[in-house]
């Protein structure tokens, strides 16, 4: 913690969110992998502050619960009744003590795009101006239905934010608006909180009142501007969760294709917060990269791939493909149309072809497992090969059982190996085999009925189909009948 760092930052989630028609709390809403208020409280942990405190009200068990799992050192501030930004701030304060001594920034939880170094900057001006109350602010292409800062044209210091139905036309023309955030002198904060008063058509306790209180007892309020006016951009439905989904996801990806990764469209490729990426990587169109993924140098993913929890080994390539939580090792290659479930661990220059499912398996390097197969709780080997449309039977209606492969096996095509069961190192198994008994290394195991021909069948059995006469055509041709 440095000396410069907040003594609180207070976030404010504690309203409904009626115009977002759900049952979920607007600042539980997710975009980008994480909540809103989840993008809120790591901004904020960037300010390195002694308390980080949520205001919560509405739905305050979920959102409570959700805070324990991402952060568990923040502290909550109970708002019963929702009466006003002034009163929420106040039962935050109150949770932290009363009269916190140094500064505390108060920012709102549905400001998903609010970076880290801005808030910095805020608490930098704010310390460097010794302003009482310094606001974040943003110049904005159109100010229409947000307050206006007005300054004093000498100093620049902030002597009123006016509502838009409150404003002249003078003022309207004005593009500074106020965020909502604001860093504030802790104990004049306290003090200002108590003087502000409920006689407003809303009947709540204003926190912009604080600014005008603060004023009067000349004190100075003062302004820090936001480089990018779409940081402040709060989220009311689910029309400007989208855009702020869209703008995110833009940010993520261009810090990407700065630090040396290829996205080959853009537009039709959406990463999360958390994933990272190696330097050289591609990701072709259509893809999903989410949750902890992590794509090293290297490797090529998509299009049309969905990974979450995922990590890609350096140089492989993975097309066409659904993996959640999986490790797919250095040039390995995975795809088209291949499902990697939890617990898929592939080894170096390893294949899973198309249609192939994985599921709590550990494959071998250089081992393939080329076409329209599951492998699920499974050890395979190194180099070796599993035939098309083999199925590792793992579930007995009751509990899953684990079948072992050897390094350098072949097994046939068609093969359901019926788990517990091992194959040893070099073995073979026969195509249409059902594998039910171990197999020694070296040895060759079939496991499949002897075949029997009864001649004349399809003639009894279907006379007159096509079938049939097919059959006595070609009985035909055979004797050389004209």
């Amino acid at each position: 913690m440095s000396a410069n760092s907040p003594a609180a930052v207070v976030v404010l989630a504690a309203g409904e969110g009626t115009r977002m028609k759900s049952a979920t709390p607007k600042v539980l809403h997710e975009i980008s992998g994480r909540s809103l208020v989840g993008h809120v409280t790591a901004a904020a942990r960037e300010l390195d502050p002694r308390e980080l405190v949520v205001v919560v009200g509405h739905a305050r068990e979920k959102v409570v619960a959700h805070l324990g799992e991402i952060d568990p050192d923040v502290h909550t501030a109970v708002q019963e009744q929702q009466l006003g930004t002034g009163h929420a701030v106040r039962m935050a304060l109150e949770a932290l003590g009363g009269s916190p001594s140094g500064t505390v920034v108060v920012v709102c939880g549905d400001t998903p795009l609010l970076t880290g170094g801005t808030l910095t900057a805020l608490a930098a001006t704010h310390a460097a101006d010794g302003n009482a109350c310094t606001v974040l602010t943003a110049e904005v292409p159109d100010s229409t239905g947000y307050g206006r800062i007005v300054r004093d044209p000498g100093t620049q210091a902030v002597t009123a934010i006016v509502e838009h139905k409150d404003a002249s036309d003078e003022q309207r023309a004005i593009r500074e608006i106020n965020s909502g955030v604001f860093a504030f002198d802790g104990e004049l904060l306290a003090d200002a909180l108590g003087k502000v008063r409920t006689d407003n058509s809303q009947g709540e306790e204003y926190l912009t009142d604080v600014l005008g209180i603060l004023r009067e007892a000349g004190h100075r309020v003062g302004a820090s501007v936001a480089g990018d006016h779409r940081e402040i951009l709060g989220i009311n439905n689910r029309v400007q969760l989208a855009e702020a989904r869209r703008l995110l996801n833009a940010r993520l990806l261009e810090r990407a294709m700065l630090s040396g990764v290829s996205i080959i469209d853009p537009q039709t490729t959406f990463v999360d917060v958390t994933v990272t990426f190696g330097q050289d990587a591609i990701v072709h169109p259509g893809t999903q990269l989410l949750g902890s993924t992590h794509i090293s140098a290297e490797a090529e993913v998509g299009p049309n791939t969905r990974l979450k929890d995922t990590r890609v080994g350096i140089g492989a390539r993975v097309d066409n493909t659904v993996a959640d939580s999986a490790e797919i090792g250095a040039a390995a290659l995975v795809g088209p149309f291949a499902y990697l479930r939890p617990g898929t661990k592939l080894g170096v220059k390893s294949k899973i072809g198309a249609y192939v499912e994985t599921k709590n398996a550990s494959i071998g390097e250089g081992t393939k497992v080329p076409h329209l197969s599951y492998v699920g709780d499974a050890t395979i080997g190194e180099y070796s090969n599993i035939g098309a449309a083999s199925v590792f039977v793992n579930y007995d209606g009751q509990a899953k059982h684990h079948t072992t492969i050897g390094s350098h096996c072949r097994t046939g095509s068609d093969n359901m190996f019926v788990a517990p069961v091992t194959v040893g190192d070099g073995a073979y198994t026969a195509a249409g085999s059902v594998i039910t008994k171990d197999v020694p290394a070296g040895s060759l195991a079939v496991a499949r009925g002897q075949q029997r021909n009864i001649e004349g069948w399809v003639a009894r059995k279907r006379p007159g189909s096509a079938a049939a006469q097919a059959a006595q055509s070609a009985s035909s041709e055979g004797s050389g009948e004209s």
